[in-house]
């Protein structure tokens, strides 16, 4: 996790804001979807009163032409891109532990509101950690020192907190979560730092013992009931932190990926797991994809390429490198691995911001491209962790007690990963304002959810278009809506 510097203003919404960038290979012209007989149910979340609240009902009339005086979004859903794979956020040690704190009852309110796709806000998405990382209590590792053939492994650690947690939230989205595991660092004694912490690489002499590790992971995680999507090769392989890191330049994470990593997965019958390169920053994006995926003993091990949203300590969101990416190797997939804000103050849960931050993020990487997106810890205590190295953030639900106090952000969230199924197709959805960010996708079901977000001061009275058919709507100052086409 990268220190977040950015304070929002209205400017950091209108530079680069979420336009409708063409970031894959469009289908051809697809003339299924037709708004005859349907009508629009809009949700909507404010600054002031609505929460994932439902607060109209649209119909449709005859509109021509637009003028440019009338402010107007336009949908169009012959034009079909990235198919979504999920939405979600990290079960980290972290917020299995403060988890485990809750009462029962508490417990059955937090899953349901993350997992439940009727009653919450249906999370099919999520991430845990190998080994320790920062949003652990303790620092520990799997096996004991030296043990280079992995012979003392064993997950007894995480058997505690973290897999009844992962258990429970996959059992609330009735089988349908999908997981990836994240390693933070090798055990020290494979580094040449000989420390979990402050970077430090990864010795070639356990190159191979390392790969091992994985598949001795996903084995056992699933041997314990918890099934394995996919896993990324390292959290943030460029950044030396005071918690769990290691570094990995680009040449030297492709030669593990083709040399070690991708052929032990294969010889060891798991090469239906998702292997997701990269793992940091948007800024390094490109130059990071562009190595691995142009070697194409590599690259046949890749499935996709992970990215976080921290590269805003350098000036701002790089939005166009995921584009960058996908419009380049538009048979790999891009997604957000990770996101969080902070740092942490109890003061600060309550401001409307941090959720504005997630929902201009998810518009921008969405329209560039991304087939899911990852927040970090989905739960966290009322200092913001527990964190070993005090690094505390912000999560969407926080804890103090037995209460728990939802952040604007998890119904920012929530707009998203409750409307945009896995399977979902992107479509076209274009604003003629600056002030009014949108995406759009085409469900499963045929439902169609346009997500429309206005983090101005200013209301907005605007039509939502289909061809020469419009709704009339209003966005209200820094506002969220789902607007479902049904």
């Amino acid at each position: 996790m990268r220190k977040l510097f950015l304070i929002l203003g209205s400017s950091a919404f209108i530079i680069g804001c979420a336009e409708n960038n063409v970031a894959s290979v469009t289908d051809a012209v697809d003339t299924s979807f037709n708004i005859q007989g349907k009508n629009v149910l809009v949700y909507t979340t404010d600054s002031l009163t609505n929460r994932l609240t439902t607060t109209d009902t649209l119909g449709f009339a005859d509109f021509d032409q637009p003028v440019e005086t009338q402010p107007s979004v336009f949908v169009d859903p012959s034009h079909r891109f990235q198919t979504i794979t999920g939405i979600g956020g990290a079960l980290t040690d972290a917020a299995a532990e403060t988890f485990a704190k809750l009462s029962e009852g508490k417990q059955s309110e937090l899953l349901q509101a993350y997992y439940d796709s009727s009653k919450g806000i249906g999370y099919t998405f999520g991430r845990t950690n190998i080994n320790s990382c920062d949003f652990s209590s303790d620092m520990y590792t799997y096996v004991n020192d030296g043990d280079k053939e992995l012979t003392s492994f064993n997950i007894v650690h995480d058997q505690k907190y973290k897999i009844p947690f992962i258990k429970k939230a996959m059992q609330t989205t009735g089988g349908k979560m999908k997981l990836f595991v994240s390693p933070w660092s090798p055990p020290g004694w494979m580094k040449d730092n000989n420390d979990m912490l402050h970077g430090g690489k990864l010795k070639p002499e356990f190159y191979q013992s390392w790969a091992n590790y994985y598949v001795k992971y996903i084995n056992a995680l699933e041997k314990d009931g918890v099934p394995v999507w996919g896993l990324t090769v390292q959290n943030e392989p460029m950044a030396k932190q005071t918690w769990e890191s290691c570094i990995y330049t680009a040449e030297e994470e492709t030669n593990f990926i083709k040399n070690y990593l991708g052929p032990t997965l294969h010889k060891n019958n798991l090469s239906d797991k998702k292997l997701i390169a990269w793992d940091h920053n948007r800024d390094l994006l490109y130059q990071r994809a562009s190595t691995t995926l142009n070697d194409p003993e590599a690259a046949k091990y890749v499935w996709g390429v992970g990215f976080h949203w921290y590269e805003v300590w350098n000036g701002d969101y790089q939005f166009e490198n995921v584009k960058r990416v996908k419009e380049t190797f538009p048979d790999k997939n891009v997604l957000l691995t990770e996101a969080c804000n902070y740092p942490f103050t109890w003061q600060g849960v309550n401001q409307w911001k941090w959720g504005e931050l997630y929902g201009q993020n998810m518009i921008n990487d969405f329209n560039n491209g991304a087939v899911a997106w990852t927040d970090w810890n989905v739960l966290l205590d009322e200092k913001g962790g527990p964190n070993h190295v005090g690094n505390y953030c912000f999560a969407p639900v926080h804890t103090k007690g037995d209460s728990l106090y939802f952040m604007s952000s998890y119904y920012y969230i929530g707009h998203f990963s409750k409307f945009i199924r896995p399977g979902a197709r992107r479509v076209i959805s274009s604003s003629n304002r600056a002030q009014l960010l949108t995406t759009a996708f085409i469900n499963p079901d045929g439902k169609l959810a346009v997500v429309v977000m206005n983090p101005t001061n200013e209301k907005f009275d605007y039509r939502l278009y289909f061809g020469k058919k419009a709704a009339q709507t209003t966005s209200l100052p820094h506002s969220i809506n789902t607007l479902i086409v049904q």
